[in-house]
């Protein structure tokens, strides 16, 4: 029984059917939001939701079947059976409608645990963290200083862009999105033809210097994560032969064993 579940556990099958389940789930959400179709779809609404909870629970019983405690180890594997077991919370009548309807929408998120590859991407990204905030630090204080100094120089333009630093670091990010920043940086050159420098410098440090500085943490993520699976795969197969060579060893012993028997059977 056990061999049978791991079996589809692992089957492609099995994750496809669970990936085109969410994915589903996910456009019936969508079109939810529109009234008329909520009219539409709320005879068998009910219904729908409770085949997609009970299918859920059905992969999650084979999962924890086949894992034991193993399948509690991983976050992931943790984060579907929160979402799983709370969605069988009957709160939909209850003061905590909202709840209900945020934790069917996380159950688009389980896509993330379907695909392995959508998971490892995630789990790049999450590496990434800890680079992506010194490069958010480092740009907080490069759009603190131009903001400053932006207030400084266009504090008295009439678009009252540059009022204060607050909303100075707000046109800065204007400016790095490249939303009609010339026209903030015209009417800066209106007052001094030679303003354009501030403006240049800006976004060749932010958009230029800080996009690649993101891209380069990515990719450096990125090849950490395939040389551990390279790690893993080597590991593998080093296990395998180190399998080989005992089993090997276990038939020249057998063979040994066999010969001496044979010889003292023929001294007989």
């Amino acid at each position: 029984m056990l061999e049978k579940l791991k079996e589809i556990r692992e089957s492609h099958w099995f994750s496809n059917l669970t990936t085109t389940i969410i994915i589903g789930y996910a456009i019936i959400l969508g079109f939810k939001t529109s009234e008329s179709i909520e009219y539409t779809l709320a005879g068998w609404w009910y219904y729908l939701d409770l085949a997609v909870t009970l299918y859920f629970l059905f992969e999650l019983i084979i999962k924890i079947s086949v894992d034991k405690w193993e399948f509690f180890k991983s976050g992931w594997n943790v984060f579907d059976f929160v979402i799983v077991v709370a969605t069988l919370i009957p709160i939909d009548e209850s003061d905590f409608v909202m709840v209900a309807r945020l934790l069917r929408l996380f159950r688009v998120l389980r896509l993330f645990q379907s695909r392995p590859e959508l998971k490892t991407i995630i789990d790049m990204l999450i590496g990434a963290i800890p680079s992506i905030i010194d490069i958010v630090i480092l740009m907080f204080i490069i759009f603190y200083v131009y903001g400053i100094i932006g207030s400084f120089l266009f504090h008295d333009l009439p678009s009252g862009l540059w009022d204060n630093l607050l909303v100075s670091m707000l046109t800065l990010f204007r400016i790095l999105t490249f939303e009609d920043w010339t026209d903030v940086m015209y009417e800066a050159m209106e007052v001094n033809p030679y303003y354009w420098i501030y403006f240049v410098t800006f976004i060749v440090i932010t958009a230029f210097v800080f996009f690649n500085l993101f891209v380069a943490v990515i990719i450096d993520e990125m090849e950490k994560i395939k040389d551990q699976k390279t790690d893993s795969v080597a590991s593998m197969v080093k296990e395998e032969e180190e399998k080989l060579d005992r089993l090997e060893k276990e038939i020249q012993d057998l063979k040994s064993m066999l010969k001496i028997l044979v010889e003292k059977e023929s001294k007989k």
